[in-house]
């Protein structure tokens, strides 16, 4: 989010060959290589000892292929990218792993600047921050970064732990929680559009706005993520962090300055205020077979790697309210799951109904409010609805509305990994999540993992079990 020139830096992926590095990862760093990075080496370890540096080059130049970066455009021939097994992952082997470092940033004359990125499973994150930190792969002259996927912990008490472990080699100031949703544009665009546009930070509090819906859909199954989903469900792999960090942006106060330290600050005041959530607030749901986007769709139980008796939850709603004076009594509805009838990402702020209709004599006796929809995903903007008179003698009223798309206007967006990437390089952790944080939000989550909810089943293709709709108190989801 700043200008500041990139110095040097030589970055390790622990796990270069999976699916993340690949196909997000190393498309990112390519891109941002054309227009930022000059001096730029890249150590991708795996544990599979079938590669060496030209196999691995080769290996990423057919993944890039597939995702559309064409090399010779760009004439790019990987000779920054390396490769070094780790194995097993033992000690000694990630010693190897430094011996290299060591050599390529004397080979290529680096001051030092190193930032690891573990793009690898959560079970495996302790034992990579341990052997970088017993390796001395900590330890430089230059700066040392550490950038770990999400999700932070399993609950408050691994969170804790893990934060303590972290913290026994690496500083706070050292490390980059990475929520690649904080990463899109309109989620960046959420502090400029609140906070520069007075017209609408007048009206963001209790008294304008009725309502606050915050729903990411997935059209998606589990993929090849059962194993690990299957333990772990929609409300830690999406609720806790995604959702959760959408949440704090959207009813955050006024920070001092736009710097990383003063926003995080309010983030976590939002979620400190947070009420304990009702378990009658919650609404869980598993899919069944149907067809998403006319494809036959199996049911989650039917996916390779679940058991049949899985009470694993792919849906989850849910209704908070933040108790300090901007927002109290404002609901605020978090939904998100997978097969659902379409794939997006939105929040729909309804703001409060007119108290009387002056248009009784028209018969017009309940007008219907207006409503901010911030798009994340697929097509980024904004969109403001609001009533105008239709043309004629009749006194008719129409929903209208003003509309704002990225793509329309400044063309191809960059990805959420090219923006986060960048803000790593140039030391911004704005946009990641401090250890406070993400203990706060393990904090109000854990509770709910240990109550029995009831999983209702909702057909593939659907928006959801139909009983979510209970936490709208009468009312309907904006998008349906």
């Amino acid at each position: 989010m700043n200008g500041k020139r990139i110095p040097p830096y030589l970055l390790v992926i622990v796990g270069g060959t999976g699916d993340l590095a690949r196909r997000k990862l190393i498309p990112a760093i390519c891109r941002l290589r054309e227009k930022h990075l000059s001096e730029f080496y890249l150590i991708a370890s795996g544990s599979g000892k079938k590669h060496n540096d030209q196999t691995y080059r080769d290996f990423i130049a057919r993944s890039l292929e597939d995702e559309g970066v064409d090399l010779r455009e760009i004439g790019d021939n990987l000779d920054w990218m390396y490769y070094q097994s780790v194995g097993g992952g033992s000690i000694e082997e990630y010693k190897v792993l430094a011996d290299r470092v060591i050599q390529l940033e004397k080979e290529h004359n680096l001051p030092g600047n190193r930032v690891f990125y573990l793009a690898v499973p959560p079970s495996v994150f302790p034992n990579a921050i341990k052997n970088l930190g017993e390796s001395g792969l900590n330890k430089s002259n230059g700066e040392i970064k550490l950038v770990v996927e999400k999700p932070f912990g399993q609950d408050l008490k691994s969170a804790q732990e893990l934060n303590g472990l972290v913290h026994g080699y690496f500083d706070e100031r050292q490390i980059y929680r990475i929520d690649h949703y904080l990463g899109k544009e309109t989620v960046q665009n959420l502090l400029a559009f609140r906070f520069s546009n007075a017209m609408f930070e007048s009206l963001w509090n209790r008294d304008r706005i009725e309502r606050v819906e915050i729903t990411v859909a997935e059209t998606v199954g589990v993929e090849h993520r059962a194993g690990y989903y299957d333990k772990v469900g929609a409300l830690r792999d999406m609720i806790q962090n995604h959702l959760t960090q959408l949440l704090t942006l959207v009813s955050m106060e006024v920070p001092t300055a736009l710097e990383a330290d003063d926003v995080r600050h309010e983030k976590v005041k939002v979620i400190r205020a947070i009420s304990p959530i009702s378990s009658e607030d919650v609404v869980f749901g598993q899919y069944t077979s149907g067809a998403v986007q006319g494809k036959e769709a199996a049911a989650y139980v039917e996916e390779e790697g679940v058991g049949k008796d899985s009470r694993t939850e792919t849906f989850v709603a849910l209704k908070l309210n933040i108790s300090n004076w901007r927002w109290q009594g404002v609901p605020f509805i978090l939904r998100t799951g997978k097969r659902m009838f379409k794939g997006i990402t939105e929040v729909a702020i309804t703001f409060r109904r007119p108290p009387v209709s002056i248009f009784r004599q028209f018969s017009i006796n309940d007008i219907q409010p207006n409503k901010l929809v911030m798009t994340l995903q697929p097509n980024e903007g904004f969109d403001l609805f609001f009533k105008v008179k239709e043309p004629g003698d009749s006194y008719r009223l129409s929903t209208q509305k003003l509309h704002f798309q990225y793509s329309e206007i400044f063309g191809r967006i960059p990805d959420a990994y090219e923006t986060l990437l960048l803000d790593v390089l140039r030391g911004d952790q704005t946009l990641f999540v401090r250890a406070d944080e993400v203990e706060s939000s393990w904090e109000l989550y854990t509770p709910l993992l240990s109550h029995e909810f009831e999983v209702h089943k909702y057909a593939s293709g659907t928006w959801g079990p139909t009983v979510a709709e209970s936490l709208l108190d009468g009312d309907k989801w904006f998008t349906v």
